[in-house]
């Protein structure tokens, strides 16, 4: 499998993390795993039929596809003739370009995107990050994100603020805090402060020494101790520790 990313243009940094491309090699023919992180997407796929969302869904040559918030792992079968375009959107930022349903309800979910507004195929082979950059700075409804100092908050704790403390510091009640992630990003505070030291402790984990102990990271990243670790990692990706 070959993966690449592309930045998008400098105005549209705040609001798309990378524009990617996946192709299938002539070795694939397996289920490839995604952990959550957050963040809404779209996909076109550009190659033959792709089964996604744990084989519920099929994705067809030349639609796009939205993808919601996941709020644990998700599986798509990559083959040889696997071929998807997509753009991973920063949290929230999904609702600067366009006026869709809120974000809750798309959250775990795959869906064809409405025809208004797909990507243009003959545009999207011809050239394919240039077309992109243009198709999101026409669409740009607004260059503010109401959730970003909360965002911020949440990422500078690594996910370890509790709810109350983030509505006291942003000076907003905790059912309007609600309100706001679960309309624009399609999870609670909660949820997404969990992914947050969930992603933290996953690096730790990848990144440290042989000798680094399971309840050091545990400790380290805000869970009571290891055997909490260690069923929020089985439940964003199916796996154990020992397995990542």
């Amino acid at each position: 499998m070959e993966y690449i990313e592309v930045k998008p243009y400098k105005e549209l940094e705040p609001f798309i993390h990378s524009y990617w491309e996946l192709k299938g090699e002539e070795s694939d023919g397996q289920w490839e795993r995604n952990f959550p992180d957050g963040c809404a997407g779209l996909v076109m796929n550009l190659g033959e039929t792709c089964l996604t969302d744990n084989g519920a869904v099929s994705m067809e040559f030349g639609k796009t596809y939205v993808v919601g918030a996941m709020t644990s792992f998700k599986d798509s079968f990559i083959e040889s003739n696997t071929h998807l375009w997509g753009v991973c959107f920063k949290p929230a930022a999904f609702t600067n370009f366009f006026e869709y349903a809120a974000q809750v309800e798309l959250t775990d979910h795959t869906i064809e995107f409405e025809k208004s507004y797909s990507f243009a195929i003959d545009k999207v082979l011809s050239n394919r990050s240039h077309y992109l950059n243009r198709y999101f700075m026409d669409r740009v409804k607004s260059k503010q994100n109401p959730l970003q100092s909360i965002i911020g908050d949440i990422h500078s704790s690594h996910g370890k603020l509790g709810i109350l403390e983030l509505s006291k510091r942003n000076h907003i009640s905790v059912r309007q805090l609600e309100r706001k992630f679960k309309s624009q990003i399609g999870i609670s505070p909660k949820e997404y402060s969990n992914i947050v030291r969930f992603q933290n402790a996953l690096g730790i984990i990848k990144n440290s020494n042989e000798n680094r102990s399971l309840l050091d990271v545990a400790f380290e990243c805000g869970y009571y101790d290891h055997s909490h670790l260690t069923n929020e990692i089985k439940r964003n990706t199916g796996l154990s520790p020992s397995q990542l």
